[in-house]
């Protein structure tokens, strides 16, 4: 009898349908490349630290053309990099670089897999990298991933003597290596041979190229191919797929150009048998390496030789013989290479039949016990008799009075008429829609993953769903939960009886974009009540006077109410201490404005405080902020209630700011907090006498490399300044300013920085106004920073330049180009790559006084 592969999927651990994607269809082409990649039976396992260090070229190639499982393990989300599309930083950014990663994978037909690093920031060295990542348990991700994917060869981007230039480059080569050894030995990692079996990959290779070359190298006894070719069935070539795959990494601008022709890879042996000419000789990727396989690969290219384009469901008959095969040796739950052939088999058999299938809600955010409508539309494009035999909704909870809706008789698709299904659900017990991997606190190095996720109840059975932590290591998002088990019967010729064939669907919010068209995004499951404080701000205290805190309440369902208050540390007040509030409809918002205040006994310093709304006796304290862009699926981000409370001593000068944004930041409502009117500026504004109007212009991180228009209005901003004027630039990133000099003087930006937040400073010139007035800075004032000190440095500057602080890294030369002074003209020019773009957000007092007297600076007294 023909079976389903639901039984296997809990021993399977391969991720789950992506959440939130229009859901995919097959071109002809695709179902004869997937026909081709179920006789391919090889694994490649690409290793690297971060979003976008993947060759996208070689996955591309390893994927489609040699038609190997190929996937791609990056250490870490990205959290620590710069945002060049939007303000996200820190686990916001981690999230838009994971749904980066899964584009781009979609693109060039890789997988995605993540240790749980995170990325904390630039470092110079792995040494400093294992300091923070708890390595041990980062090489155990890493086998972890090795041990459930089997892959027969290992490939590392970076090697391992620092030429990758980044520690967490060079750290996941080191760890890439001892994986290869770790993951085929059972006395490593025990305790993960419970779900998944020790392999040995047979080979590890570095793929080196151009830029790691040493001058004079001889690169004869490198290993090399070509993965420059053209795919006809794809219509492209890899570096043409490569380049659309790399380009998804929109928040780090690596917009690429296409590549076409020879592209030649180089690798490097690091480990295993040797390889004479090709990273997979003497490798059999057939399925001759298995128990009676040929007769099985045998079917499979008698499927192939058939294929029809013009009517593939007329491989059915054969695909479910092939089908039948795969899951008597996929039964027993041990052959991981076979359950993903089975998998692979019945989405060949859904493409074939040109079924389409979609679950639809019917709005996008839904709180745990409330009701939901869910639709269920399919539609079958091809002339072979299916039915729709039933839906099992995982996750819910069927409403009284509907129950009916499990039993619905089979309904016959017939060919290109949709047919849907309507059922009212309550969302069962489960958990918010937070990433996993942000459920818990972790520390600087690492995320914590939580011991299960709550996805709900089984609709039909009524037990809970738990995802248990193998369920979750390595994976890139949340399982998709909830989703609908879909059971098709279709017509099986030479069988007793119809075949039956499952799908699992997400269950998504469908809307329609008058500019993007048709869009999906997750069903996201939201607290009863959301409590959200303004994004990236903190509350900065010069004086004892009141600032105002507004906290809106967003209702998750119906009909909530409760209090609302603030928990504030010792020696602050709010008034009111608390409020009652009522919500009566879903998605209902109300902003309660708190005045809060420190008392004179109030110690300097940073503190924090935290929202919160009591409901039925439970306490909820995470708001909720919605990410979305057009080239990934919306996400939702539930952030704890809390913001940094600062009270410090500061003086300043001048009173209205004028503020050019760059790549994105909160800087201009850290300088509104000390009590600056600042304007948001447009480029085009930037003209003498527009600037002559503020007491300082401030622009934005990266604003040299994303405001094309500064190359036509830097006459007019060194006209401001050399009427008076006074500009603070923060950092550019050396490559790619839109104009060869950024500054009145040549200097030469660098990629320098100096990676540790507390590295002790030294003040060059003590007595310089920058470091005096309106605020005396101190070493005090660089304590208690976050990631980084600062970040691409001048390496070299004219000499009317002036240097006044210098830092450095542990064993190395001092850098002295963090701030850069200049006179020009009457007014003054100002360079800075220190961090103030993290550290003001974070609450960081130091930072408001050094931008501070940055802002104040040629409004001193004379002397």
């Amino acid at each position: 009898m023909i079976r389903s592969l639901r039984p296997l999927l809990a021993a399977l651990l391969l991720p789950l349908a992506a959440l939130a994607q229009t859901p995919k269809t097959y071109s002809s082409s695709d179902i004869l490349l997937g026909l081709k990649k179920l006789n391919v039976l090889g694994s490649v396992l690409y290793i690297a630290a971060h979003p976008d260090d993947e060759n996208t070229r070689l996955i591309a190639y390893m994927a489609n053309e040699r038609l190997l499982e190929t996937g791609y393990l990056s250490c870490t989300r990205g959290d620590g990099g710069q945002n060049l599309i939007g303000p996200e930083l820190r686990e916001g950014l981690g999230v838009i670089r994971t749904q980066e990663l899964l584009a781009a994978r979609r693109t060039d037909g890789g997988q995605q897999f993540f240790t749980r690093a995170n990325d904390f920031g630039f470092s110079k060295t792995p040494e400093e990298t294992f300091r923070i990542w708890d390595k041990e348990q980062v090489l155990a991700d890493m086998v972890w991933v090795i041990r459930q994917r089997r892959p027969d060869v290992l490939i590392t981007r970076f090697p391992t003597d620092g030429r990758g230039g980044h520690g967490h480059h060079t750290a996941s080569a080191i760890l890439a290596a001892e994986a290869f050894v770790a993951a085929g030995d059972p006395k490593r990692f025990p305790e993960q041979l419970k779900y998944v079996q020790a392999w040995q990959p047979k080979r590890l290779f570095w793929n080196t190229g151009s830029f790691f070359v040493k001058p004079g190298e001889d690169m004869a006894g490198y290993l090399k191919l070509d993965a420059g070719g053209y795919n006809p069935l794809l219509g492209q070539s890899y570096g043409e797929i490569a380049a659309r795959s790399r380009s998804n990494h929109r928040s780090q601008g690596f917009g690429s150009a296409a590549q076409r022709g020879e592209a030649l890879e180089y690798f490097q042996q690091l480990k295993g048998e040797k390889a004479a000419k090709d990273p997979f000789d003497g490798i059999d990727i057939t399925w001759n390496r298995t128990k009676e396989g040929a007769a099985l690969s045998k079917l499979i290219q008698e499927v192939i030789r058939k294929y029809d384009p013009n009517k593939p469901s007329a491989s059915i008959p054969a695909l479910m013989a092939i089908r039948e095969d795969l899951w008597e040796r996929a039964s027993d739950g041990k052959d991981p290479l076979a359950q993903l052939k089975l998998k692979q088999a019945d989405k060949l058999l859904q493409a074939c039949l040109g079924l389409y299938v979609e679950a639809t809600a019917d709005a996008p955010l839904i709180a745990a016990g409330q009701p939901v409508a869910i639709t269920i539309s399919a539609l079958n494009r091809s002339q072979h008799k299916v039915a729709l035999q039933g839906v099992s909704y995982m996750g819910f909870e069927f409403k009284p009075g509907v129950e009916s809706a499990k039993a619905a008789p089979a309904q016959p698709l017939t060919a290109d008429k949709i047919v849907s299904t309507t059922a009212t659900l309550d969302i069962g017990e489960a958990s918010i829609s937070q990433p996993y991997w942000l459920r818990e606190p972790g520390s600087p190095g690492m995320y914590k993953l939580p011991k299960e996720v709550l996805g709900g109840r089984d609709g039909e059975r009524g037990y809970k769903i738990l995802f248990n932590q193998p369920e979750l290591m390595g994976q890139p998002e949340n399982p998709s939960y909830p989703y609908c088990r879909v059971r098709m019967e279709v017509e099986s010729p030479g069988q007793a009886r119809p075949f039956d064939l499952y799908m699992e669907v997400p269950v998504q919010y469908k809307h329609t974009d008058p500019v993007l068209g048709e869009l999906y995004q997750p069903l996201a499951v939201v607290p009863p009540v959301m409590v959200n404080l303004p994004p990236a701000r903190s509350y900065v205290f010069a004086d004892n006077q009141p600032k105002t805190v507004p906290v809106t309440l967003r209702a998750g369902r119906a009909g909530v109410s409760g209090n609302l208050a603030l928990a504030l540390p010792t020696g602050w007040k709010s008034e009111p201490a608390t409020v009652p509030f009522i919500l009566a409809n879903k998605d209902q918002e109300l902003t309660v404005n708190f005045q809060v205040q420190p008392s004179a006994g109030a110690a300097s310093g940073h503190s924090e405080l935290r929202a919160t709304a009591t409901v039925e006796g439970q306490k909820y304290s995470r708001g909720i902020q919605p990410i979305v862009y057009p080239h990934i699926p919306t996400q939702y981000l539930f952030p704890e209630a809390v913001a940094p409370l600062v009270k410090l001593d500061l003086k300043r000068r001048g009173q209205n700011v004028a503020y050019l944004m760059g790549a994105g930041d909160e800087v201009p409502d850290a300088l509104r907090q000390i009590g600056y009117t600042v304007t948001l500026i447009e480029p085009q504004d930037l003209t003498a006498a527009r600037l002559k109007t503020f007491d300082a212009l401030v622009v934005g991180i990266r604003a040299y490399n994303t405001v094309d228009r500064l190359k036509t209005q830097q006459p007019e901003i060194l006209k401001y300044i050399e009427g008076g004027g006074n500009v603070i630039v923060q950092y550019a990133v050396a490559r790619g300013t839109v104009m060869p000099e950024i500054g009145p003087y040549p200097m030469k930006l660098s990629n320098d920085r100096v990676t540790v937040e507390d590295a002790p400073v030294t003040f060059l010139k003590p007595k310089h106004a920058l470091l005096n007035y309106p605020n005396k800075i101190t070493e005090q004032d660089f304590k208690g920073w976050v990631q980084e000190q600062g970040l691409y440095y001048p390496s070299s500057w004219d000499p009317k330049y002036q240097t006044v602080i210098s830092s450095a890294d542990p064993g190395e030369k001092a850098k002295e180009s963090a701030i850069l002074v200049a006179d020009y003209g009457k007014g003054h020019y100002i360079y800075t790559g220190l961090s103030l773009f993290r550290e003001l957000p974070a609450g960081v007092p130091g930072a408001f006084r050094l931008i501070t007297n940055m802002i104040s600076y040629g409004k001193e007294p004379a002397q």
